[in-house]
């Protein structure tokens, strides 16, 4: 038989195997696609971006825009173990926002940040790529999980970590004292959902 047959069959079995995460159009995200993430409750913001914290324009956070029209900036998905090709639910990734160049000149694959003592928060920031064989690399997992029909949200959920850290979490909305909607750690998940992004968009 053809060898696309195969790929195909492939293919079927795996995704029988493996939830899939979908995008706004039922299309299943692939590891090579960039997307939006955009809110599903809309009203009160926009899709994902990068900012400083506390009045500062470095180091960023990931953040959701403050206009409901602005999609933000993309992201991309990786790191996960299962060889599928599809982005798996429920499975450790990694996420990263993608974007060229950065004022601050750093990397912007998505972490947990230390303890902000201020805002009593772990907020969702941006950092190196992360490497297996580092440990610190463990605050750089995330999972896709469904909420709801047509809803997913953000889980961080590392294989390990420090005992007196949170184990598992969902990320959230944080409306910190300038106003911005931060990503953090939280009791309340923020609910979302994926648009592809053109490649001319990115």
């Amino acid at each position: 038989m053809h060898p696309t047959f195969y790929f195909v069959l492939a293919a079927l079995l795996a995704a029988s195997a493996y939830a899939q995460v979908v995008d706004i159009d039922g299309e299943i995200l692939f590891m090579d696609d960039s997307f939006y993430v955009l809110p599903v409750i809309r009203g009160q913001g926009g899709g994902l971006t990068l900012r400083g914290r506390g009045g500062k324009p470095c180091p960023f956070d990931i953040v959701q825009s403050s206009s409901e029209v602005n999609e933000g900036i993309p992201v991309k998905f990786s790191g996960w173990t299962s060889r599928v090709g599809f982005v798996p639910d429920s499975e450790n990734l990694h996420i990263k926002t993608v974007v060229k160049a950065t004022i601050c000149l750093q990397s912007t694959y998505w972490r947990i940040g230390e303890f902000d003592d201020v805002r009593k928060q772990y907020f969702v920031v941006a950092g190196p790529k992360p490497k297996s064989s580092e440990k610190d690399s463990l605050k750089s997992f995330f999972t896709i999980e469904k909420s709801g029909d047509d809803a997913f949200k953000f889980v961080f959920c590392p294989r390990d970590w420090d005992s007196d850290s949170p184990k598992c979490s969902d990320v959230g909305i944080f409306v910190d004292e300038l106003g911005v909607r931060r990503l953090a750690l939280s009791d309340t998940p923020f609910l979302v959902m994926f648009k592809k992004a053109n490649v001319t968009e990115v």
